[in-house]
């Protein structure tokens, strides 16, 4: 009889790197507090996860991220004007974003080594137990969320889940690839993966999009992982490696992927979730009309 998958309580959101692609907004505002029609693309990745029902948030930060931290925190001025004004509507707002009594953690990541070392730091606070990694930088227009979707899975059939979705064959060059073994529906059984194969070399076209659940065992190995495509220590590496001891199942969730790290991405995440919005499509929909 198979044993019961451990509860899943925590996550990682690795929120220390320089947001490159999508500078110079980012020079003073962490990327993850740009904005995707009037919230943060952190409130929604958040949001996902405590739909998922993790109930600790592991912040792997790096320096001129403090802002992250103080969003999830009360600014009690504002509060008490939004209160004087009788704007309780956009203070409900405010205060569903806030942290709960020991829900969130923040750590460093003092050099930037890659997506493995920044889940690597976040070690001592995870402890012994399955936890989930969200790329902050990624929102999922889902229902379910993408990370509810892969709990589900992992309830089922515990190991490691790793969310996918399909790419063109000509930008596999781009991500993180799984090789699959056997597919049942949206459930993939997985045989390798590798990070950003070479054009024309990648065993599918099953990207690896920044949804995962693995088991604490990655840590160890993510101690020694020696680093790979682009002097960082890998993420896809180290589960790779952990693959020869554990199972691992691919999912393709159901949903839209906005990369809100690209300009164009994060453009197309603000018109997307601004069309669907009940008090705000409409009006932004004309608007977009009359620019085209």
């Amino acid at each position: 009889m198979t044993a019961t998958p451990r509860r899943l309580r925590k996550a990682v959101l690795p929120v220390a790197g320089l947001g490159t692609r999508v500078l110079p907004g980012t020079k003073t505002t962490p990327k993850e507090l740009l904005n995707v029609v009037d919230r943060p693309i952190l409130s929604y990745i958040v949001e996902e996860a405590r739909e998922a029902g993790i109930e600790h948030i592991v912040f792997v930060t790096g320096r001129a991220k403090q802002a992250i931290e103080d969003y999830f925190d009360h600014q009690v001025e504002l509060e008490a004007q939004l209160q004087a004004k009788g704007k309780t509507d956009i203070l409900d707002a405010l205060n569903a974003d806030l942290a709960r009594p020991g829900e969130m953690s923040f750590t460093r990541q003092m050099q930037p080594k890659g997506l493995g070392h920044a889940v690597w730091c976040a070690k001592d606070i995870i402890g012994d137990e399955p936890f989930a990694v969200i790329l902050p930088d990624v929102i999922v227009d889902a229902a379910p969320g993408a990370l509810k979707q892969l709990a589900q899975v992992y309830a089922q059939v515990g190991g490691n889940v790793i969310g996918v979705e399909a790419v063109p064959e000509a930008e596999t060059h781009k991500y993180g690839i799984v090789d699959p073994d056997a597919r049942d529906g949206r459930r993939i059984t997985m045989k390798g993966m590798v990070e950003k194969p070479a054009q024309g070399t990648a065993p599918s076209n099953l990207s690896i999009s920044g949804r995962y659940i693995l088991q604490p065992e990655i840590f160890d190995i993510l101690e020694t992982q020696e680093r790979g495509a682009g002097g960082e220590i890998q993420l896809t590496d180290a589960m790779a490696r952990l693959m020869t001891r554990q199972t691992f199942t691919a999912f393709e969730y159901e949903g839209v992927t906005h990369d809100c790290g690209d300009k164009i991405g994060l453009l197309r995440a603000n018109v997307a979730l601004a069309l669907k919005r009940p008090d705000l499509g409409e009006a932004a929909r004309a608007a977009l009309t009359a620019l085209l």
